[in-house]
């Protein structure tokens, strides 16, 4: 495998994270209007990506390939709970 077919890869393994953090981080703003918007999103779409990647690592430890519906579940579910356990501002 060259260095292009690798970042083919890294980037296909990557994407349901770069999809799921922002997505979930969003529809908690627009979901959760009684809890204070916190003004650093950009961190928390941070926080969410670094959790859906871990889990996305942790789908391919444990299955032996990437891409299983468990894998992406867990991702969502993972993803959700982390922006649920968020602080809230005040």
């Amino acid at each position: 495998m060259d260095l292009i077919d690798f970042i083919w890869h890294l980037a296909g393994f990557v994407a349901p994270a770069l999809f799921v953090a922002p997505v979930v981080v969003g529809l908690s703003h627009v979901l959760d209007r009684k809890r204070a918007a916190a003004p650093n999103w950009r961190a928390r779409i941070a926080i969410n990506f670094a959790v859906c990647l871990a889990v996305l690592m942790l789908g391919l430890a444990l299955l032996g390939q990437d891409g299983r519906m468990l894998t992406y579940g867990a991702l969502v579910l993972a993803s959700a709970a982390a922006e649920a356990w968020r602080p809230a501002r005040g």
